[in-house]
């Protein structure tokens, strides 16, 4: 569906803008609360240059455009709807919010759940990006039994580059940590390192080597090359929170150093009415499951907020069932239970 079908709608309960897993699971507790809400998909994964989503109870090994593939059928089978675009700005329309579609209008909500993810960026080495997801990769957890027992390299990246090293060592007993241009360990850090057999070199790296589109080696700025054939680097992650600039929400740096994240509550709720997150842009960590249940459970919260003010209303207007205040809510709250056939 594109986006000027829906436009003409009658005002909608909730906007998801990110159709990952966080976003599609979101806007599938929503519409089984029976909720009217539509997912604006840009349709740009995160990881889809990898080959399957792993640690996903009952779905490992799933290539992650079939799971999203799912996940949109589902919704849609529960009457939510998903629209491909890429958000331009959000802005506050009285109580509610206006959702400018690039190149396709505007949508309006109630409340809005955010799960646009964020954005990988890798240091400036030739050959990185172009193996991303592949035998480049960033976390052990995902990928590290696919390249068990394989030579691993390390490129140093900051402070928590010992760190990735050691964890690398529980799937290969060859794992090299490449300093590049960080410092090298400090004495205990080089104790470990050396407990576990990781070699450390340092050293600026200069380039990938790649032969039959397969990673062959490291090459260091000196001409030195020396043998791999996966390379783990941890990425600076940045949330994608464009689209909230306008509403005066902006990603900060967070607490452990890794990037910039949409700061919010333990429910998701952000310092700004009506706007939750959930995923990847507020938890810089969360793998697929972690952000499917925190986007179902942000949806949760959007669904019994939306209860608790269309119960205030009603109650307003039981107590004065003649005003005109009363009379456009109950209005308000008769066109959504006609929406959803109640």
């Amino acid at each position: 569906m594109v986006v000027a079908e829906v436009v003409g709608m009658a005002e909608l309960d909730v906007v998801v803008i990110g159709g990952g897993a966080a976003g599609l699971s979101g806007a599938l507790m929503l519409a089984r609360a029976r909720r009217s809400v539509v997912v604006v998909d840009a349709g740009t994964p995160r990881n889809a240059p990898a080959a399957g989503v792993h640690g996903l109870l009952g779905r490992d090994g799933t290539p992650p455009a079939e799971l999203l593939d799912r996940g949109r059928a589902e919704v849609r089978s529960y009457g939510g709807e998903i629209v491909r675009g890429e958000v331009g700005t959000v802005e506050r329309d009285g109580d509610r919010f206006a959702i400018r579609v690039a190149g396709g209008g505007t949508l309006r909500a109630r409340r809005l759940l955010v799960t646009t993810g964020l954005v990988d960026e890798l240091p400036d080495v030739p050959g990185l990006r172009e193996r991303w997801g592949r035998d480049v990769v960033h976390c052990p957890y995902c990928h590290g039994w696919e390249v068990r027992d394989r030579a691993i390299g390390v490129l140093a990246t900051g402070p928590m580059s010992v760190h990735q090293a050691l964890l690398f060592r529980q799937w290969s007993a060859d794992v090299t940590l490449f300093t590049h241009r960080a410092p090298a360990p400090d004495p205990e850090q080089a104790e470990r390192l050396a407990a576990r057999g990781i070699a450390v070199v340092t050293g600026e790296v200069a380039a990938l080597e790649v032969a039959g589109d397969r990673l062959t080696a490291v090459r260091l700025a000196d001409g030195t090359v020396i043998a791999r054939e996966v390379v783990a680097v941890a990425p600076r992650m940045a949330a994608r929170a464009g689209p909230l600039e306008s509403l005066g929400l902006r990603a900060v740096e967070h607490p452990s150093g890794a990037g910039e994240h949409v700061p919010a509550d333990p429910t998701g709720r952000t310092e700004v009415a009506g706007v939750w997150v959930a995923g990847n842009v507020t938890d810089l960590t969360a793998q697929v499951g972690a952000a499917a249940a925190a986007g179902a459970f942000a949806a949760a919260q959007i669904n019994f907020d939306l209860v608790t003010e269309e119960t205030d209303a009603a109650v307003a207007a039981y107590r004065d069932p003649f005003s005109a205040q009363a009379e456009a809510k109950l209005a308000e709250l008769a066109a959504g239970d006609r929406r959803h056939g109640l």
